[in-house]
């Protein structure tokens, strides 16, 4: 597995990574089929194969049900080490998001993601954006909480899971060190912002890239070979899929990192 580097974070990451919210909700998801939430064999087989694969970032959020907590007790058994993203921001419950940006909830939501995750430090966290992007940075008290928090040694890397193309822009006026993107075959909008984002020297966290399962598998080396991206955060419960899908990025992948044009 090639690495990219995820701007200028000092943090190098698999052009895959996986995410993780299948491993802890299956309501309120736009899936295109129900699933199940696997059981603790089933989910350690998926993370070992990911360790195999060479994938070494995780994607998860508070949002995203007992995903934290999960991968919390599940990932020491798992030989291997990976870099952790999560989120602040939007919290689910009862089938129902809701969002809060305020200093509390964000101080509350980072104590409570260290302690499911049993890490001392978080890698990446993003703001969970519920589509106001450049007014959170703007005007909640989030990202100031996480500024600090970062100069605690608590965060490495700050981000925003922007909704549009002017939240990957406002990320880059803000100095943010990371922003996930939307970019697939059929949704290119945010596509000039990433690459302006690269070249302020963001790392670029691409989500949808299959269109939450609606696309063509082939959407990833599409995605893999557009400008700035670091990562494709995708999720799957089937080590096959998975296999396959590492297979197809790593060959279009093979050193050139199209992803990077000069």
């Amino acid at each position: 597995m090639i690495l990219r580097e995820l701007g200028r974070t000092g943090l190098s990451v698999s052009i895959l990574a996986l995410g993780a919210v299948k491993l802890g909700r299956n309501t309120g998801v736009k899936y295109p089929g129900a699933f199940s939430l696997p059981d603790d064999e089933s989910a350690l087989a998926l993370l070992a194969e990911a360790a195999a694969l060479g994938i070494n970032l995780i994607d998860t959020a508070p949002a995203y049900g007992s995903s934290e907590i999960r991968l919390g007790s599940l990932l020491p058994q798992i030989s291997g080490s990976f870099l952790v993203a999560t989120k602040v921001g939007e919290e689910f419950d009862c089938d129902t998001s809701r969002y809060d940006f305020s200093a509390d909830h964000t101080h509350r939501s980072i104590e409570r993601s260290l302690r499911a995750l049993r890490r001392s430090t978080l890698d990446v966290v993003c703001i969970h954006s519920d589509g106001r992007d450049r007014q959170i940075l703007q005007a909640e008290a989030a990202l100031d909480t996480l500024r600090a928090l970062k100069s605690q040694g608590v965060i490495h890397a700050i981000g925003l899971s922007a909704k549009s193309p002017d939240g990957v822009l406002a990320a880059i006026e803000y100095g943010l060190d990371v922003v996930m993107a939307t970019v697939n075959p059929g949704y290119h909008d945010e596509l000039p912002a990433i690459a302006e984002a690269h070249g302020a020297g963001l790392g670029v966290l691409v989500k949808k890239a299959m269109q939450s399962g609606h696309g063509d598998a082939g959407g990833l080396t599409w995605v893999a070979r557009q400008r700035g991206v670091s990562s494709i955060v995708t999720g799957t419960l089937d080590p096959t899929h998975l296999r396959a899908n590492v297979a197809m990025v790593c060959a279009i992948d093979n050193g050139a990192n199209p992803g990077f044009p000069e």
